[in-house]
């Protein structure tokens, strides 16, 4: 029996049996055997990776958006608007076959816009080009989901694609469980939880350990806590989700009734617009800003007015978040090693300039100075020696590189 086909029968079991608290440990189990052939499924169909033909496009600006729609929703004609870059619209499906990025200047912040080929129902498992799309869409800080405000109610396109890219590892408008999973080598399976766990059934210990053994896990620490589900435990195990905020963009409002665009507006997360009208864009931008959680900081020399010009941009959606350290990094790695404070000017601080550590969160518009540790307290650091001999050793290969160069010059001059 193949992968497809073990699937199938894994759905049509999950379908027949009745969800109540008595079988919740069984439908974990069921659902973690899914989510192990389905990876599988998509390992093998992928073959030797990569993004395609026309999908590997080179990361700029400050953020990221994927267009991601069913063909035809207006994605094309929304980047043509929203940017300089002219993606072709046309009245039939498929228009666009490949990836194409604009720019967009927001707040003084460039972001890039990828539009991409409409995809359709099976878009994980690789119909449509599906799997390059959904690709594309894992490497984004936001998912803009275009969708046709007039056939929404029949088509049911935002919960086909919802269903799409949550089959392929990217979680929508959610945060990661506060799980700490640790394998050991011995030791057998230790499992805590901090709270009580009601939705792995009325038996959670058995349900954790028994989607355990799905993965042959036998020898790890679990510590919970909060109340999950069988699903949030699958993820946690996979390691390899992407949580991505997502804005639901109603586009072509200007064909339905207000009553209509009234209901819309009101799901959580979503956005009615009108391309062909020009209704609603600058709403449409400035969500996207506060769902991408982007904050513009500035640098500034001892002594020195602040660089105005060019602003650290952070975002809460990345790794770091806004913080100093996250702020320090962007600007030097090799600052972080000697950090002593920070001074920061603007909104985040009780008064400015206020010295503040590595974990203070900035707030858009601060002003921050980096002040480095002196020679004596350098000295005083346990890995100091360590640095110095690595600094030494550096200097010492180039020299011994350039001597080589140069005995090349001579011999061949």
């Amino acid at each position: 029996m193949g992968i497809v086909e073990k699937i199938k029968e894994l759905e049509q079991e999950y379908a027949r049996t009745q969800k109540n608290k008595a079988t919740e440990g069984h439908l974990g189990i069921i659902k973690a055997r899914l989510a192990k052939l389905r990876g599988e499924l998509l390992a093998e169909s992928s073959g030797g990776g990569g993004g395609g033909e026309g999908f590997s496009v080179q990361k700029s600006g400050d953020g990221r958006v994927a267009l991601i729609g069913f063909p035809s929703v207006g994605k094309s004609s929304l980047l043509s608007e929203l940017t300089d870059t002219e993606s072709v619209a046309a009245g039939y499906e498929f228009t666009t076959l490949t990836c194409i990025p604009g720019n967009l200047v927001l707040n003084g912040v460039r972001i890039q816009l990828l539009d991409l080929p409409g995809i359709i129902e099976g878009a994980a498992h690789g119909k449509g080009r599906g799997r390059e799309v959904i690709a594309v869409a894992r490497t984004a800080d936001l998912v803009l989901m275009v969708l046709d405000a007039g056939k929404e109610g029949v088509n049911r396109h935002r919960e086909i694609l919802e269903t799409e890219l949550e089959t392929v590892g990217l979680r929508l408008n959610k945060r990661p469980p506060n799980v700490t999973l640790v394998k050991k080598k011995t030791g057998g399976v230790k499992f805590n939880a901090t709270v009580p766990l009601t939705k792995l059934g009325s038996d959670p210990h058995e349900a954790v350990l028994g989607i355990l053994r799905e993965y042959k896990m036998h020898n790890c620490e679990l510590l919970v806590r909060e109340d999950i589900t069988s699903d949030e435990l699958i993820d946690v195990i996979n390691g390899n989700r992407k949580y991505v905020r997502c804005l639901y963009a109603y586009n072509k409002i200007d064909q339905i009734t207000i009553e209509e665009i009234d209901a819309l507006a009101r799901q959580p997360h979503s956005v009615v617009i009108s391309v062909h009208a020009k209704l609603n864009l600058d709403y449409l931008l400035q969500k996207m800003w506060d769902y991408m959680g982007l904050i513009r900081v500035y640098s500034k020399r001892r002594g020195a007015p602040p660089d105005l010009q060019e602003p650290v941009v952070l975002s809460t959606q990345r790794p770091g978040g806004i913080t100093v350290e996250a702020a320090t990094r962007h600007v030097s790695r090799e600052l972080l090693v000697i950090f002593s404070y920070c001074m920061v000017w603007g909104t985040s601080v009780k008064f400015s300039p206020q010295r503040v550590g590595l974990q203070h969160v900035l707030d858009d518009e601060d002003v921050f100075q980096i002040v480095a540790k002196t020679n004596n307290q350098q000295k005083l650091d346990k890995d100091y020696s360590q640095r110095v001999q690595a600094y030494n050793k550096m200097i010492a290969e180039k020299r011994k590189t350039r001597t080589k160069e140069g005995k090349k010059k001579r011999s061949t001059g």
